[in-house]
């Protein structure tokens, strides 16, 4: 009997194909496979909110996940305009890395935001090229400037005319320049403005791109100058730009007071036992009024000082009042020259007069001094009489 054929043509043909499938899926499976995750580019932060002006670190991991080493070339691309950066590894600038199978390599990713930018988000990528692409954004987070910010968190101040006020102030070079700043004040005659900075006196100030240097300003006001408020602008300028503040000083006036006499003269004589009238003139020289004036004196012993009035309720500035000193020695005080002190005071300030006062002998001991005198010549004589002649 005659055999037929088991496989026909068209059979024949598929499975000719099936077989060159298999071979095929067989062949690939010994060469290495190149996928997607072959080689990863890493870094925790993709996306993240800055200032304008803010330096991003980034640390990015090239992984390996492969069984052959991988040398591949590393770019940034779609870096926005004006924007820079540096990629380094193991301390150099980099265009390609080689990682060994299974490890990892770190690389530096350093982008400066400029501060002339505009709000919004910001796209770049970091590219393994033919391998892997990192995208990342940048949120800048408020409007860009290229100016320069002066600012102090304590703009007021409050105190007495003869009173220094220190302000302290920031001056911020938020521009792409190192910059030198003239450092100046606008104010009146007479008030005097002082800047510091690092605890040196100074009238200008060198500052970094993007940074900020802290500055002192004393300010003091003229010895007379009236209560009120009063408000001095500081300025910083270059040939390129200029920041201004306004410091404002409260003046609650200075307290100055003299006590005097109405002819400038602080002697006088007196007899032991006597008392005194001496008139005395109180003097406001401050800008501010005094309230509440008292005396007070120092004197020798068992030696005693009275005040008419005892007391001033006020006395406006620039003004002056008469006021008397009733002085009263001691009896027993013996002829020379003696010192008295006469205090006014408020809370706020004093004044002291001090006085040279000469004790004289009373007229009465003079005349009986006189008196001795005459008896003891007229014994003389009235002995001289009687027994001369013998």
């Amino acid at each position: 009997m005659k055999m037929k054929h088991f496989f026909t043509p068209t059979l024949t043909k598929r499975v000719n194909l099936l077989i060159w499938f298999i071979f095929g899926i067989i062949s690939l499976s010994s060469v290495p496979a190149f996928s997607a995750n072959s080689l990863t580019l890493y870094t925790p932060y993709t996306k993240i909110s800055v200032p304008p002006g803010q330096s991003i670190d980034y640390s990015i991991d090239v992984i390996n996940s492969t069984s052959t080493v991988q040398n591949v070339e590393i770019s940034i691309a779609g870096m926005p305009n004006g924007w820079t950066y540096d990629l380094k590894s193991g301390g150099w600038n980099i265009g390609q890395i080689s990682v060994l199978p299974g490890e990892r390599k770190n690389l530096s990713f350093k982008v400066e935001v400029p501060l002339k930018v505009n709000k919004g988000s910001y796209h770049f990528r970091v590219v393994a090229k033919g391998l892997y692409t990192l995208p990342l954004t940048v949120v800048v987070s408020e409007q860009g400037t290229y100016k320069t910010e002066f600012t102090t968190n304590q703009p007021n101040m409050q105190g007495a005319a003869n009173s220094n006020f220190t302000f302290r102030a920031t001056l911020k070079n938020r521009t792409a320049d190192n910059q030198l700043y003239a450092l100046k004040a606008e104010a009146d005659r007479g008030w005097n403005v002082v800047f510091k900075a690092n605890y040196k006196q100074v009238t200008s100030l060198s500052i970094d791109p993007n940074g900020s240097t802290d500055i002192d300003i004393e300010i003091t006001a003229p010895e007379q100058m009236q209560a009120g408020s009063y408000k001095i602008p500081i300025i910083a300028e270059t040939s390129n730009t200029s920041a201004s503040l306004v410091l404002e000083v409260v003046v609650t006036g200075s307290y100055k007071m003299e006590l005097t006499t109405p002819t400038g003269l602080l002697s006088t004589n007196i007899t032991a036992g006597d008392t005194k009238r001496i008139p005395l003139l109180i003097r406001n020289t401050g800008s501010s009024e005094l309230r509440d004036i008292s005396f007070t004196f120092t004197a020798p012993a068992n030696w005693d000082v009275t005040f008419d009035p005892q007391k001033i309720p006020q006395l406006q500035a620039g003004a002056s009042t008469q006021i008397y000193a009733t002085l009263k020695a001691d009896k027993k005080a013996i002829p020379g020259d003696y010192a008295s002190d006469l205090i006014a005071k408020t809370p706020e300030v004093s004044s002291k007069a001090s006085f040279r006062i000469s004790v004289e002998t009373s007229l009465l001991w003079g005349w009986v001094g006189v008196l001795i005198i005459i008896v003891a010549l007229g014994s003389v004589y009235y002995l001289f009489r009687k027994y001369g002649r013998r």
